[in-house]
């Protein structure tokens, strides 16, 4: 199976174009993360886009003295929409929960391929938007939890 025959099918490139998902599938690689791996570190520059296939990861917010699981995520979710941004630092660590595999694109590639083809910058944009609306809320829950507030 082709890079291309896989974004196709992943969920967050689901109903692009053909001609953007091949954009999208010359700038991916396939990457492996090892259980327990830290894959993002909270902080860091953030430098790539990922799209889970296989295993899962969890979204984590990370303190002094503390570290909460927000989110767990697996195939067909994505993560690493801080890349997108210029000069943005990520906002959650990023730890592989057990061994996993995903596309790795490439943030300044990706934001090039996205400003070169308009129509892919709307739809990466916009999708990405919702990951993190999602990521926002899946963050008030967990402190609703934490808080004894039922949700």
């Amino acid at each position: 199976m082709t890079l291309h025959d896989v974004l196709r099918d992943h969920e967050f490139a689901r109903g692009l174009r053909e001609e953007q998902i091949a954009t999208l599938a010359s700038i991916a690689s396939e990457v492996s993360f090892a259980e327990g791996e830290v894959i993002l570190e909270n902080g860091q520059h953030s430098r790539a886009f990922f799209l889970v296939l296989t295993g899962s990861v969890s979204v984590e917010l990370c303190a002094a003295n503390f570290v909460v699981s927000v989110q767990a995520l697996g195939s067909g979710q994505v993560f690493g929409w801080s890349a997108l941004l210029d000069h943005h630092d990520t906002v959650f660590q990023v730890r592989a929960r057990e061994n996993t595999t995903a596309l790795r694109l490439e943030g300044e590639d990706l934001k090039a391929a996205c400003e070169a083809d308009p129509r892919l910058g709307k739809e990466v944009l916009q999708r990405a938007l919702a990951v993190v609306a999602g990521r926002v809320r899946a963050t008030e829950i967990r402190f609703a939890e934490m808080c004894g507030i039922r949700v």
